[in-house]
């Protein structure tokens, strides 16, 4: 990037030369003619003959420039213009240009000054080597924004491979101030007011425009009296994720959903006689299940006015002290509402167990099959009728 120059230069060129500022020197249609090692050091590969310095700022701020420029015609005093201007590490930084026009001729004298708070490597600084290609290769390569504020919130560092999903370019928003950009979403800005105030961040944020979703990082970076003098922030998309997450939280509610009505077919509450309500189980009864169970069938007693409740047990192979102890339970709870509880259908299996637990159901009422206890209910709801019907005489 050294421009080839004699060994008899002068001491004002060599001065030039090696200023430790970013000089150059335009001819009048701002063609880049000469510049400094420090210029060519800090936009990098853009330095060379006949680059025209509008060429070197973001698009969005070139007209300011063209504005300054035309006012150097006017003025023999130095005038100023700040813009965004492509880096070295090919990323817009914020800048202040000063330019003058020189006293005779058409060339334009000028110098870039990095920007108060702006990210920058100071002049004659290595560029690259491997933090800087891992971070560049970070930015490039994950959905994420690297940016920076100074201490009243001026963006001074915007990059990075997530900014594509806003619909931004990189270093679009360098030299705007954030809480301006975000005026209509002040909640969103809160973290950052907080890491001012020099509280390391960790936030999550939601863009209603485009409906993503950001984690968010931010560090404050101090100055040695412990002042925040900027904010260095990192935000990732995580909108992939979130949408997966809210799929898998539709599934789960979906399975529960199936859940619960496999579970209300495999113990439906029938009614079978006018003041009878049946309750077939069948397969495994644990005491979970049971537990359900005991609700739903108490919910529709109390809802029907039913006068009997039939657990049938055809239909249950085995089941253990827990389960036997909450059909006890149950039929006990069933009295309770003023109704009769009867368990029919007990397998061989199921009263060996019953049997061997030492449960004692001689209190209860049970019979062979579903229909026996239909039978029972009807014959016990008749002579209820008549017992009435001979009072009432």
């Amino acid at each position: 990037m050294t421009q080839l120059h004699t060994t008899r230069r002068d001491l004002w060129e060599s001065a030039y030369l090696y200023a430790t500022e970013a000089l150059f020197v335009a001819d009048a249609d701002g063609k880049l003619a000469h510049w400094s090692e420090s210029f060519a050091t800090t936009v990098g590969l853009a330095a060379a003959r006949e680059t025209a310095l509008h060429e070197l700022f973001h698009e969005d701020d070139r007209k300011a420039l063209a504005e300054t420029w035309s006012a150097l015609h006017d003025t023999v005093g130095p005038v100023e213009v700040r813009g965004r201007v492509l880096t070295a590490g090919n990323i817009y930084a914020y800048f202040s240009c000063v330019l003058r026009r020189a006293p005779h001729g058409e060339a334009v004298y000028g110098s870039l000054h990095p920007a108060p708070g702006a990210l920058h490597h100071a002049a004659g600084e290595p560029r690259g080597g491997a933090p800087a290609d891992m971070l560049r290769a970070l930015s490039d390569n994950l959905p994420v924004i690297v940016w920076a504020i100074n201490g009243d919130g001026l963006i001074t560092h915007h990059d990075g491979r997530g900014l594509s999903t806003l619909g931004l370019r990189r270093g679009q928003l360098v030299g705007t101030n954030l809480f301006d950009v975000y005026s209509n979403t002040p909640d969103g800005t809160e973290s950052v007011k907080r890491a001012l105030l020099g509280s390391p961040m960790h936030s999550l944020s939601h863009t209603a425009a485009n409906n993503t979703f950001w984690e968010n990082w931010m560090v404050p970076i101090q100055d040695s009296d412990g002042n925040v003098e900027s904010v260095i922030g990192l935000s990732l998309d995580i909108s992939e994720a979130k949408r997966a997450e809210e799929e898998l939280r539709v599934r789960l509610m979906q399975i529960q959903k199936q859940q619960e009505v496999i579970g209300k077919l495999s113990t439906p509450i029938i009614q079978v006689w006018e003041g009878v309500i049946a309750l077939p189980m069948v397969g495994v009864v644990d005491s979970v299940r049971t537990a359900d169970v005991m609700q739903n069938l108490l919910d529709e007693i109390v809802r029907t006015g039913a006068r009997y409740a039939i657990l049938d047990l055809t239909g249950v192979d085995m089941v253990d002290t827990q389960v036997a102890n909450h059909l006890i339970r149950l039929v006990k709870a069933i009295q309770l509402l003023g109704a009769g509880g009867i368990i029919c259908g007990i397998r061989p299996s199921v009263a060996q167990t019953i049997v061997e637990l030492g449960l004692d159901l001689t209190s209860m009422v049970t019979r062979a099959n579903l229909k026996a206890g239909i039978k029972f209910c009807i014959s016990q709801m008749s002579q209820l009728a008549t017992t009435a019907e001979q009072a009432a005489r």
